[in-house]
């Protein structure tokens, strides 16, 4: 029996950038303690990322044409995009390996990558549930 190995890693870099977010916006009311823990969360998810991209590179040859292959591309396509925006947010508030507490553009960047982790999130389940993709044939 056969276990792909994506589905199992992709929680960490989900996890990390959606609790990244949670603490940018508590950090409106909370301060400092929570925007510091936002930059420590983005680091450990973009950096799990990386992982969870090429596992998935390799179980994509496991995704049949048609349907499925298109779910998949489009789900890479919006994980993409939110690795680049979470990828971005971190780089642009940073000042000498320090981070900077976020500014309206870290909020707007904020959901827009959420938002792009979000639908990357359910397009991963439409092809697991949906298509049966990574799942044992009976």
């Amino acid at each position: 029996m056969r276990h792909p190995l994506h589905p199992a890693i992709v929680h960490f870099p989900v996890a990390c950038w959606s609790l990244a977010v949670a603490a940018d916006f508590a950090s409106l009311w909370c301060g400092e303690t929570a925007w510091r823990w936002s930059s420590g969360l983005l680091v450990v998810g973009c950096a799990m990322a990386a992982p969870a991209m090429l596992t998935g590179l390799l179980e994509l040859q496991h995704v049949p044409e048609g349907a499925a292959m298109r779910d998949a591309y489009a789900h890479m396509t919006a994980m993409l995009t939110a690795f680049a925006l979470f990828t971005t947010r971190l780089l642009l508030r940073l000042e000498h390996r320090q981070p900077l507490p976020p500014d309206a553009a870290a909020l707007m960047l904020d959901a827009a990558a959420f938002l792009a982790l979000t639908a990357g999130g359910w397009l991963g389940g439409r092809l697991v549930y949906g298509h049966g993709v990574g799942r044992e044939r009976r």
